[in-house]
């Protein structure tokens, strides 16, 4: 396609953009109606007069009710505010997550693109072995690692919030190599620009020049990238989870009220598909989100992909 075809598009803002693009905009809306009833649980189980914590051994795998919206758990749990609670929890998590890998990321490449030399093959070595490394299989390892044994803690170790911090922590140590190759590649083309040339030429320190010049016109594929990013977290923390490494009971996620509902899958098997529905969807939404968000940041996106 010519360019003439792309100039109206460039002209509109990147809100414009997004909302042009319908799957972007249905999923931004979905994310945020998620996001809002999810943090709203308490609120919720409040006006229903239900509580997510507290089982009912006389009402297991109760079916939908006015009582139960979604019916119940494999111990009597009001399954709604099970759903809500655990999606506060995964959305937490992968937000946190995707956050702390890009903060890592956009300072790691901030440091090679500037200073380039034996500082930028290192940590370019560091991020393309990082990368190598199968993720999923190297995430399993490291959840498994006993922290008492690495010296965290017994007290820490034992509180209920320590594996939320634990997934966190080690998501970000692996997962800020796509965040700093971009950063990295957008700091090499814009270093030699006349704008840096007279930044340095004014005298400026290096840190106002990489966090007021350069990084803010880094912005865009940080913000791709993180968004891309949690709905892989959300995936990864639901994985490990699942099989018992990931967040713990009695705090709610969505990985491990699979875990919970895998012996009921032929009695019950909603308690299993309305996580595994909620995993689907908001893996799906930040997916859509992300590229929706490379177009309207970059509208030439959409045509070297076309070409």
């Amino acid at each position: 396609m010519s360019d003439e075809y792309f100039l109206p598009l460039r002209r509109r803002g990147p809100l414009a953009r997004l909302r042009a693009n319908g799957a972007a905009a249905l999923s931004l809306t979905f994310l945020i109606l998620l996001l809002l009833a999810c943090f709203s649980a308490p609120l919720i189980g409040a006006a229903l007069g239900l509580d997510a914590t507290t089982p009912d051994l006389f009402s297991i795998s109760a079916p939908p009710s006015a009582a139960h919206p979604l019916g119940t758990d494999e111990i009597g749990r009001d399954l709604l505010l099970r759903l809500l609670e655990g999606g506060r929890v995964s959305l937490t998590v992968g937000i946190a997550a995707a956050l702390s890998a890009s903060a890592i990321g956009t300072l790691l490449g901030l440091l090679a693109g500037w200073r380039g030399g034996i500082l930028d093959a290192i940590l370019m070595r560091l991020a393309d072995g990082v990368i190598s490394l199968p993720l999923l299989p190297l995430l399993i390892v490291l959840a498994a690692v006993d922290p008492e044994k690495a010296g965290v803690p017994a007290s820490l170790v034992h509180s209920e919030s320590f594996s939320l911090y634990r997934i966190v922590l080690i998501i970000a140590l692996v997962g800020w190599t796509t965040t700093a190759r971009l950063v990295r590649g957008s700091v090499l083309s814009l270093r030699e620009r006349d704008f840096i040339e007279a930044a340095r030429a004014q005298g400026l320190p290096p840190s106002r020049i990489l966090f007021r010049h350069l990084l803010p016109n880094a912005a865009s594929p940080i913000l791709v990238a993180a968004t891309l990013t949690i709905g892989n977290v959300i995936l990864f923390e639901s994985v490990l989870s699942f099989l018992g490494l990931g967040v713990q009971p009695p705090i709610p996620s969505w990985g491990n009220m699979l875990t919970g509902a895998q012996e009921l899958i032929a009695g019950a098997p909603m308690l299993a598909i309305w996580p595994g529905l909620l995993i689907f969807a908001a893996v799906i939404a930040f997916n859509f989100l992300g590229d929706g968000l490379q177009e309207a940041l970059d509208p030439r996106a959409g045509q070297r992909r076309t070409r």
